[in-house]
């Protein structure tokens, strides 16, 4: 039968027949036979990964109204994993027996197996799941406790921490070391930091305080991103420190650690790592995890869960996957915050790298906007950084830096922590600015956030604004 293509149609084809044909008869050809591909070099198609607007939905309960650049206080959760976590919570109220008796145990357990992988630990039972890292810490200060008053250590041995440890960690250890007997040291750091090497002088200063008068050191507990103000704090070289020097154990609180930074328990080498999930790794509300390394025996050997309950005694592990009749969705969705994680380019690793690299960039360009300065150089920050306010908004006080940090809230609408650094903390200091923001960088953040704090900020500073006039706040 004729073909029924019009002749333009048939001679365009024919051209395309012979273009094929002669690609694939061309020189790899051998007597005009075809090779067989090998399908060993098959190249597959790019992946793909989560698209603007994904990430967008999947953030899209957050206020649009504020420029939330404050990931760093209390995280972010997306939706998926937030339907993950409410099926867990129905599962529980469907079938409570089921649920308690014969799901949650291995649930929390293939949980704890994931964090085992991320943190590159060497066993499941060093890893324990818990509610935030300040319980965390409330679990190895207790035990510290009891060796004091079971008269293992000596009253007046020694705790040494960093001066910028976590507000409720440093009650903690009021609580828990000071009313024991022991003697607690703060390791006083400069901030702004020029240098790593600042803090490990000050570090090794700290510990042979601590080691004066014959004192022991029995632990040494460390932050590994600090908060307020945020620094990266050299870890691995401050627990090699404590090996050389004969601390007993050391504790690295890393509130801010999975997802900000890298965590390796085998490189960190630490006695105890505990880490918020709920901060930098999108889990809900609130969970952390408690890293023991194995010496000896079992891991978490005389630690115990603060709450005491029915599982007593069988370690901490298993004493934290129950804990009483509670919620422990959070605990659950592990499995699924790697599902979401993984649909980045690079998983967790990629979404640091670049978190990193904009908040660095957003940073700089406020200096730039406020001719101020950046708290720490760049390697030290991770998806935060502090950085230096106008002189002329006049922070002289930490109440002026709450009633700044409202200002920018209530009438910018803007979610931003606010620091005052008191003056006189630098060697030899010419340097002026006592009132830092600290702005932090996750995938769910714009630029555009920052152009608004940059723009608010100088618009304060153009009305003349200062933080010392109370009328300006009774007026709003």
């Amino acid at each position: 039968m004729a073909s029924l293509s019009p002749p333009e149609e048939t001679a365009a084809a024919a051209a395309s027949f012979h273009h094929r044909r002669s690609k694939r008869y061309s020189s790899s050809t051998t007597n005009g036979v075809e090779p067989v591909p090998d399908k060993r070099h098959k190249i597959s198609p790019p992946p793909s990964f989560i698209s603007p607007s994904e990430i967008e939905s999947e953030f899209s309960h957050h206020d649009p109204a504020f420029a939330r650049i404050n990931n760093g206080s209390f995280g972010s959760c997306p939706s998926s994993v937030i339907a993950a976590q409410r099926d867990w919570q129905l599962r529980f109220l469907r079938q409570p027996d089921r649920f308690f008796f014969d799901e949650l145990k291995p649930n929390i357990s293939a949980s704890r197996a994931a964090i085992k992988r991320l943190i590159n630990a060497e066993h499941e039972d060093e890893v324990s799941i818990v509610d935030n890292a300040t319980t965390a810490a409330a679990i190895v200060l207790q035990q510290t406790a009891w060796a004091f008053r079971e008269g293992r250590f000596d009253r007046g041995d020694a705790v040494v921490m960093l001066h910028y440890a976590f507000g409720s960690v440093k009650k903690s250890v009021e609580a828990y070391v000071s009313r024991s007997g022991g003697e607690v040291i703060e390791v006083q750091l400069p901030f702004p930091v020029n240098s790593a090497e600042e803090i490990v002088n000050r570090f090794r200063t700290g510990l042979a305080l601590g080691k004066a008068n014959g004192r022991k050191v029995r632990l040494a507990l460390i932050d590994h991103v600090t908060s307020m103000p945020s620094v990266v704090i050299p870890i691995k070289e401050l627990v090699k420190i404590c090996r050389e020097e004969g601390v007993d154990q050391v504790f690295v609180d890393a509130a801010h650690g999975i997802g900000c930074v890298d965590v390796d328990m085998k490189e960190i080498g630490a006695d105890f790592y505990t880490s918020n999930l709920h901060k930098w790794f999108f889990a809900p509300p609130s969970v952390a995890f408690l890293y023991c390394k194995r010496s000896g025996g079992d891991a978490g050997d005389n630690l115990h869960h603060p709450v005491v309950s029915h599982e007593y005694g069988n370690g901490l592990a298993v004493e934290s996957t129950w804990v009483g009749t509670r919620d422990y969705s959070a605990q659950l969705v592990v499995p699924s915050i790697l599902e979401f994680v993984n649909r980045f380019e690079g998983g967790i690793d990629g979404i640091k790298r670049r978190n990193h690299e904009s908040v660095v960039e957003m940073g700089e360009m406020l200096v730039k906007s406020w001719g101020t300065q950046l708290g720490c150089p760049p390697e030290m920050c991770a998806s935060m950084v502090m950085v230096g306010l106008p002189v002329s908004l006049g922070v002289s006080s930490e109440t002026d830096a709450v009633r700044l940090r409202n200002l920018l809230r209530e009438r910018f609408s803007i979610e931003i922590p606010t620091y005052f650094r008191p003056p006189g903390q630098g060697e030899g200091e010419i340097d002026s600015i006592t009132g830092y923001v600290r702005i932090s960088y996750q995938v769910y953040n714009k630029p555009e956030e920052y152009h608004r704090l940059k723009d608010a900020v100088n618009e304060l500073v153009r009305d003349g604004f200062k933080c010392s006039e109370t009328s300006y706040f009774e007026g709003q």
